[in-house]
C-alpha cells in the first residue's frame, strides 16, 4: 500500500483550514484506531506540504486529538512514525539528519521517504 493510498483514503482524518488550525477527530470511529488515525494523519499532513517539508509528531497528535488532550497522543504521534518508518513511507529527522525512531531522544521532524 503507497502512501498516497493511505493519505487519500483516510482525507477525512482532519483538514487544515484557513486560519492554520486543524480539526482533530475526537470522537472514536468504528474500525479506525488512534494509531490509524494517527498514522493517516501523518501521512495526510506530509501530502499537503511542500516537497521534501517536514512536520512534527504533536501536529498529528493536535489533528487527532482533542483540543486539551492532544498532548497525550504526543508518544503514540511518534510510535506512529516509527512505523510508518518500517514501512518506508518517512523517515524520522533530528537536526536534519535521518535518525533511528527508537534511539531519537527529544525533538524529532518528520518527512516523507525520498523516492527515486
Amino acid at each position: 500500500m503507497s502512501s498516497g493510498y493511505v493519505a487519500g483514503r483516510w482525507r477525512e482524518v482532519g483538514r487544515r483550514r484557513r486560519d492554520g488550525h486543524t480539526r482533530g477527530v475526537t470522537t472514536p470511529e468504528p474500525g479506525r484506531g488512534v494509531d490509524e488515525r494517527l498514522e493517516a494523519g501523518i501521512l495526510d499532513l506530509l501530502e499537503q506540504r511542500a516537497h521534501g517539508a517536514t512536520i512534527c509528531p504533536s501536529e498529528a497528535a493536535r489533528l487527532v486529538g482533542s483540543k486539551d488532550g492532544w498532548r497525550d497522543l504526543m508518544e503514540p504521534a511518534r510510535k506512529a512514525a516509527a512505523r510508518l518508518v518500517a514501512t518506508g513511507d518517512v523517515e524520522v529527522t533530528q537536526g536534519g539528519e535521518v535518525v533511528d525512531p527508537a534511539a531519537a531522544r527529544g525533538p524529532i521532524r518528520i518527512r516523507p521517504t525520498a523516492r527515486p
